[in-house]
């Protein structure tokens, strides 16, 4: 631990980022039934809780001591909250579609059809939009400029070891988790299986594959795209990142609600 940190905070940083990622973790529904909180508002739960993990990255950052982890947490902070609103509004999309914030009703509602399906063009959009933005609230390449090794040695956590350091990298693999989870949940089915219409036979068959192994293959399959991205693309600027959410994702969301909003009054969903 550097001389010159705040001890205090130094040591409460890395326990508000688990503290964060374990309370988000807390409402997911792995299969029916399998779920530890059923909140009739489960989506504005995970967003709320989940942006408390910006203020130990931020606590992190400023306690070090150290120039690098502070811009390394300016940036990290300023991309978190950003992104925020993306993530958020792309659900709001799949909230005016569903009715309730609920996901185990979420969930019930996707049993003839996924939403990614079923809401037609704005889902699609929501998805590809939440996806991104998740990428880069979860601070995954080519959004991971808050920890450049090569301008910024490791970002926030620069002056972070043993434990505590491990602390942080598990909260970003959790937190990667958790935004796959939620696609699935919201946008995917959640623990439904994929069925066609018609076609009886293959419906019978999808219908053999557990719950909770369809809740995982999801998941895991949407953690697959966000690695993707990772090596696909090139690390982003600062003034890139915040250009990409302020004057594309976020006036596109404000429009996809109100095509959402068209697709759920005349009924063209269902």
């Amino acid at each position: 631990m550097p001389k010159s940190a705040d001890r205090f905070l130094y040591n409460l940083a890395p326990f508000i980022i688990m503290i964060a990622t374990f309370l988000a973790m807390a409402v997911l529904p792995f299969a029916k039934g399998l779920q530890t909180m059923d909140f009739d508002i489960g989506i504005f739960y995970v967003t709320a809780v989940s942006s408390i993990g910006v203020i130990g990255i931020l606590i992190a950052g400023w306690s070090s001591n150290n120039k690098y982890s502070l811009i390394g947490a300016m940036r990290s902070g300023a991309q978190i909250l950003s992104y925020e609103l993306s993530v958020s509004l792309s659900l709001v999309t799949i909230i005016i579609l569903a009715g309730s914030m609920q996901l185990s009703v979420i969930v019930e509602s996707q049993r003839d059809s996924w939403f990614l399906f079923k809401g037609h063009i704005p889902s699609l959009i929501a998805f590809v939009i939440f996806l991104i933005a998740g990428t880069a609230e979860t601070n995954r390449g080519p959004f991971d400029l808050a920890e450049a090794e090569s301008e910024l040695t490791a970002g926030f956590h620069t002056e972070y070891s043993g434990i505590k350091f491990a602390f942080f990298f598990l909260a970003e693999y959790i937190n990667m988790f958790i935004v796959a989870a939620m696609a699935t949940t919201v946008f995917l089915g959640g623990w439904m299986p994929l069925h066609f219409g018609s076609f009886e036979s293959f419906n019978v068959v999808m219908d053999f594959i557990p719950p909770l192994v369809w809740f995982f293959m999801k998941v895991l399959g949407v953690i697959f795209l966000i690695m993707w991205f990772k090596w696909t693309f090139p690390r982003l600027r600062v003034d890139q990142i915040l250009t990409l959410e302020w004057k594309y994702l976020l006036p596109i969301n404000l429009v996809n609600i109100l095509l959402m909003c068209l697709v759920v009054l005349t009924k063209f969903h269902l």
